[in-house]
């Protein structure tokens, strides 16, 4: 996994966590689907709602493109969040766009993938949140079954965890972030959002968030 830019990283942190789509509650901490205790949820779908902060991670995720994926013929966003989000950098880049759905459509033509599938087009995938990388993984494989060259993927914000650094160099697959935990960080405390003291609970659950405060 690649930082695009480390200034870029703690500009994207900032405005995420200004417009809370980054929340922080050690606290009070969320409950993921898997079970696990979490200081933080991020819900980059609120970026939408902002135009400044829209624009400033579209236009850096295309930078980012351009730098590590020259090569790219066509977007795929990942449903359902990364639907928006690469449909707004395909319209940037001027090529076509289409999306990956987590199963195939249960009526109709029954698609995985939604838009003109062109077997050997370089595809970049658009995700807006890396956890564990489970389900973005899931829709290069489809990708591929559907004869297209996956270039790589770009992501808003990825927590940083082992697990997804594994499961990505294992898959094979190069990936590129806008920002991440541990940009995330500092800037919440120079921004006031946490204090030193909660900074080392934070850290914590970074280092081993399957166990963090499970007792």
């Amino acid at each position: 996994m690649k930082l695009f830019d480390s200034t870029i990283a703690s500009e994207v942190a900032a405005k995420l966590l200004e417009i809370q789509a980054i929340r922080l509650q050690p606290e009070k901490p969320f409950t993921w689907a898997s079970g696990w205790k979490s200081p933080i949820y991020c819900d980059n779908r609120l970026s939408l709602s902002f135009p400044d902060v829209r624009n400033f991670i579209k236009d850096n995720l295309a930078k980012a493109i351009r730098l590590h994926f020259p090569e790219v013929e066509a977007i795929a966003g990942v449903a359902t969040a990364g639907i928006p989000q690469g449909a707004l950098l395909a319209d940037v880049l001027d090529i076509p766009f289409i999306y990956v759905r987590s199963k195939a459509k249960g009526h109709g033509m029954e698609n995985m993938i939604e838009g003109k599938v062109t077997p050997g087009q370089k595809v970049v995938v658009v995700e807006d949140l890396i956890s564990t990388g489970g389900s973005s993984l899931k829709a290069v494989a489809d990708l591929k079954a559907a004869g297209f060259e996956v270039l790589g993927m770009v992501a808003i914000f990825t927590y940083g965890f082992e697990l997804a650094e594994k499961n990505f160099e294992e898959a094979g697959v190069s990936l590129v972030c806008l920002s991440d935990y541990a940009a995330m960080l500092p800037q919440a405390v120079a921004d006031g959002y946490i204090d030193n003291g909660t900074l080392t609970s934070l850290e914590k659950w970074r280092q081993n968030p399957s166990i963090w405060k499970q007792d």
